[in-house]
């Protein structure tokens, strides 16, 4: 299988403000204002939780045990870029760790996504680079199986599309459709908007099934 069947060139990114504003919503915010649609499953966890990851899709389709490819997509994704990895959920081999962490870094990535396992968990908390994954694994791997990137990828139950945007944070990942930003980001803000009344008015004395509206039975 040739490079050229399995590479393509990534899709244009939205403007950082627009990603900036996304992150300090939040991904709850955001996955509720877009129609609760787009939810990573619960499996996926930040190695760090303090840190929020925001970004544009470059998607691989990995083998197991395997990472040659994820060196390969590094070469694709660039600054503002998250790395979204379909590893099949396989969590006896490590794929990623400090020195790919390193190289991800130096190319402005903002992050990882790997419905799989990574290794050195501590150098990569300590260097802050964002990363979400299914599981921790000493194991090594392969370098001789050939992936895809930037085709469709099937992570934590979500489809993900090249150029898609990905929100991460403590509370979980959701995927926002490329087409969709603006109208995700408008959404998000006035729900944001809508919960900041509610807290005023509780302050004043009102209930939450007053605000919501929910029967006293």
């Amino acid at each position: 299988m040739s490079l050229t069947q399995t590479v393509r060139t990534q899709v244009a990114r939205p403007d950082q403000n627009t990603l900036d504003r996304l992150g300090e919503l939040g991904a709850a915010t955001v996955y509720e204002a877009n129609g609760q649609c787009g939810a990573f499953d619960a499996g996926l966890k930040p190695l760090d939780p303090s840190r929020t990851l925001v970004g544009t899709a470059v998607t691989l389709d990995l083998p197991p045990a395997d990472n040659w490819y994820i060196h390969l997509a590094l070469l694709e994704a660039g600054p503002g870029d998250v790395l979204v990895v379909d590893a099949k959920g396989y969590l006896e081999a490590g794929p990623w760790g400090d020195v790919l962490t390193c190289a991800a870094q130096e190319r402005g990535l903002a992050g990882l996504v790997i419905d799989g396992a990574v290794r050195d968990s501590r150098d990569i908390i300590a260097s802050g680079f964002p990363v979400f994954t299914r599981g921790l694994s000493i194991k090594g791997t392969s370098k001789a199986v050939p992936g895809r990137i930037n085709v469709p990828v099937r992570v934590g139950g979500v489809r993900v599309e090249p150029g898609d945007i990905i929100l991460g944070d403590a509370d979980g990942l959701v995927r926002v459709p490329a087409h969709q930003t603006d109208a995700a980001l408008a959404a998000s803000e006035a729900r944001a908007a809508k919960e900041a009344g509610f807290r005023d008015r509780i302050r004043t004395g009102a209930s939450t099934l007053d605000l919501l509206g929910l029967p006293r039975p």
